[in-house]
């Protein structure tokens, strides 16, 4: 008889997340089990259960939950990197058909893992996958952070603005962060300087904080009107904008005009393709790295929901009220 195990499944869009015993499956050979201890909500698995993100490919019935954390229980043929009983974490599934975290197990693309931090607990690297892979891929990928660059970072306080504020400070970069006036002392405990966006324009940001020249940087964590500020912000010539909300219609003269540059993030792309999912797993390595080196910490709500609490946690995260990741109980270590 197969061994089964509790998930949560949603069987249709805006359905409520059901609890539901499923067999167990076995690890293939380039894959490994774990058993999950920790599941973080994110906005996306909101947007995946009511049917609003086409771009996740997840079809219905579905077990949602992208980042995961947990113990290895099982280990394909071909894996050498992880051994039962170690302690890993990425972003695993949860799109594209994929099964997610939402389970006491799931069975990983082992590229998609890394090695989790010795210097805090599951539950907190739960939180880190999706928002730190995103804010990296931006941040280092694509803009190539140094040392001595001026980095402005819409969204500051919010998951991938967390983030991509503490990835620039750990490259040497001089960081600004807009939000709003309640986020300013986050934003300042992370280690940028806090742009109140509904006191100061653009113009006299840029004006204040690098003489008018603009930024070297400029992640969008937002969308919408303020993609369109980041072109104004950033600088001429050797300026770079990266957003990982870019989808809507934008102007891109004022870019143009400065012969700046354009990136797009779209951290799916691995789980959906199949393809760089390897480098995944570099970036969580390099997330373990940061957090032992004391560089890297996430701001996580205190609340707690068991898996049983599926519906309470996605209603918590859609109210508005969470300061900080929330994150899904599955399992003791």
């Amino acid at each position: 008889m197969s061994k089964m195990m509790k998930a949560v499944v949603v069987e249709q869009a805006n359905a409520p997340l059901a609890l539901a015993s499923l067999p167990v499956a076995e690890p293939g050979p380039n894959e490994v089990r774990v058993k999950v201890v920790a599941s973080g909500v994110n906005p996306l698995d909101l947007k995946i259960a009511a049917g609003k993100a086409p771009h996740a490919k997840h079809p219905f019935p579905a077990i949602l939950g992208l980042d995961s954390a947990g113990i290895v229980d099982a280990v394909g043929g071909n894996v050498t990197r992880f051994k039962v009983g170690d302690a890993v974490y990425g972003l695993t599934g949860g799109v594209g058909g994929v099964q997610g975290s939402l389970a006491e197990f799931i069975v990983a693309d082992a590229d998609l893992l890394a090695a989790a931090p010795n210097s805090i607990d599951l539950r907190q690297a739960a939180s880190i996958p999706l928002i730190f892979i995103t804010a990296w891929e931006g941040m280092v990928d694509r803009a190539k952070v140094s040392s001595g660059k001026t980095v402005l970072v819409h969204g500051g306080a919010g998951g991938v603005g967390q983030m991509a504020v503490q990835i620039a400070k750990a490259f040497g970069a001089d960081v600004y962060a807009t939000g709003s006036a309640s986020s300013q002392e986050t934003i300042r405990e992370l280690g940028a300087t806090p742009i109140d966006y509904n006191t100061q324009t653009v113009d006299e940001y840029v004006q204040e904080h690098t003489g008018g020249a603009g930024f070297d940087i400029v992640y969008d964590t937002v969308g919408g009107e303020v993609l369109d500020n980041s072109f104004k912000a950033v600088k001429t010539y050797v300026g770079h904008v990266v957003s990982c909300l870019g989808w809507g219609t934008h102007s891109i003269a004022p870019l143009s005009f400065k012969g700046a540059t354009y990136s797009g993030v779209f951290t799916l792309l691995p789980l959906l393709t199949g393809a760089g999912r390897a480098h995944h797993g570099e970036i969580m390595q390099q997330a373990t790295k940061l957090v032992e080196d004391g560089k890297l910490r996430v701001l996580q709500d205190p609340s707690r929901f068991e898996l049983s609490q599926a519906n309470e946690a996605h209603e918590y995260q859609a109210s508005g009220k969470a300061r900080g990741k929330v994150v899904i109980d599955i399992s003791e270590v």
